[in-house]
């Protein structure tokens, strides 16, 4: 009898779960670790890139009017000036003489002094605070062996800037016309004063970013489109709608450049609340106007009739790693079988970091070397892995928590028939299947749109 236990998740739960299957863990942890900067495990890296398959799946293979780049960390220094990174891209920081913690002027609120943990900053005697003052986000570095003026470089602290050096050369070689898109994945850098709340906010992150020109007169109805397929992309992928919104941005929210932003939120447990996945903004041709006057550069689209242009852009932009928090804290559950919990991860199979996990159920009579002929065969084309340590409920357990859909158990009959069982992680029904059927049965169960079981609850 199989018994769902609801709204059982926390934030502590999934980063000790991240942790104990392998998915994430603090980086450097032998030395004591690095505030706030993290290790993906062999798990993660798989759910990962699951996750960025699937955007680009979306962006890319479904999909005509998207082409693909792939930009350097490190571009040349007068980018961030004509982005207006070096001027602008700054916080209000303010330092505590006696805790000696920094933090953000404008979220004082919400932090917490090191002395006094029971008091924020401000708040009590103990506290001696500083003045803001303005501190760029800018990671900074140097090209070359000299450490001088002329060498001064910055790790990107976005993608998007990438796309915009780039525009010129795709309009030459992609063939494409407004509106279309630039999409890029790759890790941007950001010297946060507070990161925290796990991988949610952390000064080294990877983005999926896309920049989609489009036709001045365009950009509003292109804007909606997007901010719509991005929200449903989630929904598709598993995301329960009740934990999801479309929040557009007040106007004091807005960047100077931007006319119009949305977006798509998170409800994260605990204290973190709605918190951003992916914001999609009307960014209008600043990007381009300004590069086109620092690079001296004509930036203009041609169109077929002769009229010029500079394209007005729309931005989807969001982060690899909260994408793949929420994914998880979303999957995350946990039911009763005749009195036992058990936890799982009810992960959208084209998510699970492996597909189907094969097992011996003992380690002798030629079981094993079965198990092995069967996970070889599935490997050609899915995710799945070979597993024989422990009791087969101990097994079993493992892939539910790491959020493998299906498990193949190899017995005693299989090396007489040529059967196995497939067990369902989320139903727990199991099913005799022959050995030469189950690669074509896994392949349509992976092709079936899925439905989370939690939507039923």
């Amino acid at each position: 009898m199989l018994v769902t236990i609801t709204d059982k998740v926390t934030m502590d739960k999934i980063v000790s779960l991240a942790k104990r299957r392998g998915f994430v863990f603090p980086a450097s942890e032998i030395y004591g670790g690095i505030a706030n900067t993290y290790d993906y495990g062999h798990y993660g890296v798989l759910l990962k890139n699951n996750v960025k398959g699937q955007w680009w799946k979306a962006l890319l293979q479904e999909r005509d009017d998207v082409v693909a780049l792939d930009s350097a960390i490190i571009q040349h220094p007068r980018t961030w000036e004509a982005s207006g990174h070096l001027a602008g891209f700054t916080d209000p920081l303010i330092d505590c003489r006696v805790c000696k913690r920094r933090f953000r002027a404008d979220k004082l609120e919400d932090a917490v002094c090191g002395q006094k943990p029971s008091k924020q900053p401000g708040q009590g005697p103990d506290c001696d605070l500083t003045d803001p003052r303005e501190f760029n986000l800018m990671f900074k570095t140097q090209i070359g062996p000299v450490a001088d003026d002329g060498s001064v470089a910055y790790l990107r602290p976005e993608t998007a800037q990438g796309i915009f050096l780039n525009f010129k050369q795709y309009l030459q070689f992609s063939r494409k016309r407004p509106p279309f898109g630039i999409a890029q994945v790759g890790k941007s850098f950001r010297n946060e004063i507070t990161p925290a709340n796990f991988i949610f906010r952390t000064r080294e992150f990877e983005q999926m970013e896309m920049e989609f020109f489009v036709p001045p007169d365009e950009a509003e109805e292109w804007h909606k489109y997007w901010c719509q397929t991005r929200y449903d992309w989630y929904v598709k992928l598993g995301i329960r709608p009740d934990h999801l919104r479309l929040r557009p941005h007040d106007p004091d929210e807005l960047s100077h450049y931007s006319s119009a932003t949305s977006d798509v939120e998170y409800l994260y447990p605990g204290s973190m609340d709605w918190g951003e996945l992916e914001g999609i903004a009307n960014r209008g041709n600043f990007d381009l106007t300004q590069h086109a006057e620092h690079s001296r550069q004509n930036l203009e689209y041609v169109d077929p009739s002769g009229a010029r242009y500079l394209p007005h852009v729309i931005e989807p932009a969001g982060g690899v790693d909260r994408a793949a928090l929420a994914f998880l804290i979303d999957a995350y559950d946990e039911d009763e079988i005749e009195g036992e919990t058990r936890t799982v991860l009810r992960l959208h199979p084209a998510l699970a970091p492996v597909k189907v996990a094969v097992l011996p159920l003992v380690r002798k009579d030629g079981q094993p070397e079965l198990a092995r002929e069967i996970v070889a065969g599935l490997r050609e084309q899915m995710q799945a892995e070979y597993d024989e340590s422990g009791a087969i409920g101990k097994r079993y357990r493992r892939q539910d928590e790491i959020g493998t859909p299906w498990a193949v158990t190899v017995d005693h009959r299989s090396l007489e028939d040529q059967t196995v069982t497939v067990r369902d992680r989320d139903s727990l029904t199991q099913e005799r299947i022959p050995i030469s059927q189950l690669p074509g049965e896994l392949a349509k169960r992976l092709a079936t749109p899925w439905r989370s079981p939690k939507l039923n609850a």
